[in-house]
């Protein structure tokens, strides 16, 4: 099939199938004789298992590391159970990391009860004074973005 067609099927951009054969996660398919590419259901269904494991919020490294693995089926899989308990560690984080967003801006909501001029709402009030202080780095307090350190990134605007 064409890339258009893999495209269809996976539900996947083909900007972002080209993206994932440049990262080498998917392999080079074949040429026709009009030199288009040329997919097979091996490209869809490594495609699919690539999309699942990126709604998991794994890095293009995880996923290189359980491909590659996926490629060795009779390898000892204890690195792959090493990279999963890994993964659970910083998702844990990151959900410390939002219910610390999520009280301050609880927190922040609570400085304005009513609706009134904005040169008085006290949630843009509040929110000035806090930006016009010294920026203190809190290791990664903030807001999650969805990337732990190391998260293999997609072009600007393809989530898979």
């Amino acid at each position: 099939m064409k890339i258009g067609e893999l495209a269809h099927q996976t539900n996947t951009q083909v900007e972002t199938i080209r993206f994932y054969e440049r990262e080498g996660l998917l392999p080079e398919p074949g040429r026709s004789g009009g030199n288009y590419r040329i997919y097979g259901e091996e490209h869809g269904e490594r495609l699919l298992f690539i999309r699942h494991c990126r709604g998991l919020d794994m890095t293009l490294d995880e996923i290189r590391v359980l491909l590659r693995f996926k490629d060795a089926p009779t390898e000892n899989c204890s690195v792959v159970n090493e990279l999963l308990d890994q993964h659970i560690g910083h998702v844990a984080a990151r959900v410390r990391e939002l219910r610390q967003l999520e009280k301050q801006l609880k927190s922040l909501r609570e400085a304005c009860f009513c609706a009134q001029e904005a040169q008085h709402c006290g949630i843009l009030n509040e929110l000035t004074v806090i930006s016009k202080k010294p920026a203190i780095t809190h290791g990664s307090a903030g807001h999650v973005h969805g990337a732990h350190s190391g998260h293999g990134a997609l072009p600007p605007g393809h989530r898979h």
